[in-house]
């Protein structure tokens, strides 16, 4: 199959994702102290959203990725919105980022790039429950729960005629597994799965990063495989084990180098990564990840020093 990022990585090297959405929001006045997280925005205030995704296509980004991270049947439902409901929420989404892309285009026509995809994100079961399990991957659910509750998303997006379908910050096999099999019903549809890693060799539930490559590798229509929402001085080890076991492009987007307090709910400054976020991504990229971008806490400046590093 060939990709979507054949025709970028050939003009230019390496895709170019954007930054963090939730923790940009915030920075600009958001309070996302909810259960639906960047999803709250959809409600609240779309506008602002669309602003942060122009802001990342001015800065550089090829790729534009939904506020759908959190945005599920489950989630939503538990917020007391109706199936139709979160339907149009999760359209809404998808008409944002589409509608940014169309407006950026508008004001830069000359512009000498590849034109920008909208990757809608998927986040983790735990994403849903809102407690910080997509962070241990402990669900205690069974795979056709797992399935179950990808579904009824999928389904949505699938028909939406999105460019790619980003499933992110994935803790454990069983999800992984869960999605591997899900994807065989949408052969039309491009992805890409990238993990949570606690360190620089396992996934967030304790298994080995290069188990989860190995079991997704030959999905045909996942064409990237990597790691997001991950401590930055983790990631060229976990590069470097992918690139054997894989032909997939390796995707990278780990967040800024801070910690998060969850007591706090505040990002605190560690001194396991000394190095700029462009200088380890110019490391990642020697490595052999062909799609870079930023997690949480990465902003539009991160992506634009990105961009102009790689023109």
């Amino acid at each position: 199959m060939n990709s979507f990022f054949d025709h970028i990585i050939e003009k230019q090297g390496c895709v170019i994702l954007d930054g963090a959405l939730a923790t940009e929001l915030e920075k600009r006045g958001a309070n996302l102290n909810h259960a639906l997280w960047s999803a709250k925005l959809l409600i609240e205030n779309p506008t602002l959203i669309k602003q942060v995704h122009l802001d990342y296509l001015h800065a550089g980004a090829d790729i534009i990725t939904t506020s759908t991270y959190q945005a599920s049947f489950d989630g939503f439902a538990k917020e007391g919105y109706s199936k139709k409901e979160t339907e149009d929420l999760m359209q809404l989404s998808l008409s944002i980022a589409k509608e940014a892309i169309d407006e950026f285009l508008q004001a830069n026509p000359s512009a000498n790039r590849v034109v920008p995809l909208v990757a809608a994100s998927i986040g983790p079961y735990g994403a849903a429950l809102a407690d910080g399990s997509e962070y241990r991957g402990n669900y205690n659910v069974s795979l056709e729960k797992l399935i179950e509750f990808h579904k009824h998303r999928l389904d949505l997006l699938a028909r939406s005629n999105v460019d790619i379908l980003a499933f992110e910050t994935i803790p454990c096999l069983e999800e992984a597994l869960a999605i591997k099999e899900l994807l065989k019903n949408y052969p039309q549809c491009q992805a890409w799965v990238s993990f949570s890693c606690k360190d620089e060799a396992h996934l967030c539930s304790g298994a080995l990063f290069s188990e989860a490559i190995e079991l997704l590798n030959e999905s045909p229509n996942i064409i990237g495989l990597g790691v997001n929402c991950t401590a930055p001085h983790y990631i060229e080890s976990l590069i470097k084990m992918a690139v054997p076991i894989t032909d997939k492009y390796i995707v990278v987007y780990p967040n800024k180098g801070e910690a998060y307090n969850s007591d706090t709910k505040t990002w605190e400054p560690t001194d396991s990564c000394q190095l700029s976020f462009v200088d380890n991504a110019q490391i990642w990229k020697a490595a052999g990840a062909k799609v870079i971008g930023g997690c949480c806490r990465t902003s539009p400046a991160d992506i634009q020093q990105l961009k102009n590093t790689w023109k």
